[in-house]
């Protein structure tokens, strides 16, 4: 256990779990569009659904969204500040399934049409855990340097992009694949030792067959 465990976040709100998490989880939604968000649609499960209003897990979401972090002060008008941008906000409360209790599912669209879908959970502490993008199974913690690679499932795809990697000398210490049909769209995440460039990202964004490369660095 490190101090961060401890102590959490420095963050702004009553609850890391309710607060610095969820700012997170919508963060790395942002993140994954990679353009302006012009609709957003939140689902909120277990905990999250009933004691949003009361821990602004709701403004949390949407300052992420926003692109704001943890401390940043705007987030207890991020409902507002979104309307004023021209963001367009619906919170729906339900069930999902063998989801942690702090679970969150957005859809974030831009004004072309492109859409992200993340379902993602505060575990306590900010730490948060990713387990759906664009409803392929992932497994994503932020505590390691990440790539999350949208790409065509089509052979050679996974081997130009460690070669990226080998070529540079990261390690890789996790790798995950999922794709909803074969040929179809794939998503790959991968962990390193090492810390990620951003000019190692923009090579692998540029390989045959991948649609994104989107690069998190640890919280």
């Amino acid at each position: 256990m490190n101090v961060f465990d401890i102590l959490g976040p420095v963050m702004i709100g009553p609850s890391s779990s309710h607060t610095a998490g969820a700012v997170r989880i919508g963060l790395i939604t942002r993140t994954l569009l990679g353009s302006e968000p012009q609709k957003a649609s939140i689902l909120l499960h277990g905990s999250f659904a009933k004691t949003y209003k009361g821990h602004g897990t709701d403004k949390a979401l949407i300052g992420g969204i926003l692109g704001m972090q943890t401390d940043d002060s705007r987030i207890r008008q991020a409902p507002e500040i979104a309307r004023q941008q021209g963001l367009i906000v619906e919170i729906l409360t339900d069930d999902i399934d063998g989801a942690h209790p702090n679970t969150a599912r957005i859809y974030l669209y831009d004004d072309s049409g492109r859409m992200v879908s993340l379902q993602g959970s505060s575990i306590g502490g900010g730490n948060i855990h990713i387990t759906e993008v664009n409803d392929m199974p992932v497994s994503i913690t932020g505590q390691h340097p990440t790539l999350i690679i949208l790409h065509r499932d089509a052979p050679g795809t996974i081997a130009a992009v460690t070669e990226v990697m080998a070529e540079s000398g990261i390690n890789i210490c996790n790798f995950r694949l999922a794709r909803d049909q074969k040929g179809g769209q794939a998503v790959m995440t991968i962990e390193t030792d090492g810390q990620l460039t951003a000019k190692q990202n923009r090579a692998i964004s540029q390989l045959p067959n991948i649609f994104s490369s989107t690069m998190l660095l640890p919280f």
